[in-house]
């Protein structure tokens, strides 16, 4: 039987980031899935290893105008329920973090994180995320801390960056799969928050993407290996 690891995406990007890097190489069967496009969720069988809910430009309290956000969350609770590895990007952590009963929205002060910025471990995160590391951020939304989960990382604009749900459920306010070429691209989309308060420049985001770029893959791979393990 072939381990799969599904992503449920919101985009039409190329599958080339680091989640779909890391099952390739370690043996896993990456399945895409695109409710918004009318895809179909299936019911997670045994052999689903895990799940990641990426991110997206859906507000995702808008479940009557997007239905499929009503479907992406019976996933959801059904990953949860079944204690399948699950992690949510950006709106897929706000996905995970409404399901959870947490506010989900705009922040107080209109503020954008676009580009790359120090994520640090909160006291209860340091194995999580032992060290600041600057990591890709496109988003103006965020999440509360849900009940029950451990805040585990947060950043000097938006101070709920990451948590914990039981054993094996994340949600990240950043983008550790985005690798320097999807951020290339993000950086010519119309939605773009350049000129945002908050925002970086394209020339200090040029200028930080290298060294942050290896760092966080470094830091990412090792997550998911811990988050995942290996098919073989």
């Amino acid at each position: 039987m072939s381990l799969k690891i599904v992503l449920v995406r919101h985009g039409d990007d190329p599958p080339d980031d680091r989640v779909v890097t890391y099952a390739v190489q370690n043996g896993f069967e990456p399945v895409i899935y695109r409710p918004f496009k009318g895809d179909k969720l299936p019911v997670p069988g045994a052999d689903v290893a895990g799940s990641v809910v990426y991110g997206g430009p859906f507000n995702v309290f808008e479940e009557d105008k997007h239905p499929f956000l009503y479907q992406e969350a019976s996933w959801i609770r059904a990953c949860m329920a079944k204690n399948i590895p699950l992690l949510g990007l950006c709106q897929g952590a706000q996905q995970i973090a409404r399901v959870l009963g947490a506010e989900v929205g705009p922040y107080d002060k209109p503020v954008h994180e676009f580009g790359y910025y120090p994520i640090s471990p909160t006291p209860e995160g340091r194995e999580f995320l032992p060290e600041t590391l600057l990591m890709t951020q496109a988003h103006f939304h965020t999440f509360a801390i849900p009940e029950g989960a451990v805040h585990l990382a947060s950043s000097p604009l938006y101070p709920n960056q990451a948590f914990r749900h039981g054993a094996r459920t994340y949600g990240f306010q950043f983008h550790p799969e985005c690798t320097i070429e999807g951020f290339r691209r993000w950086q010519s989309t119309p939605w773009a928050a350049f000129g945002k308060p908050g925002a970086q420049s394209k020339v200090e985001q040029d200028a930080l993407m290298l060294d942050a770029d290896a760092r966080q893959a470094d830091w990412f791979y090792g997550f998911l290996t811990k988050l995942f393990g290996t098919a073989t």
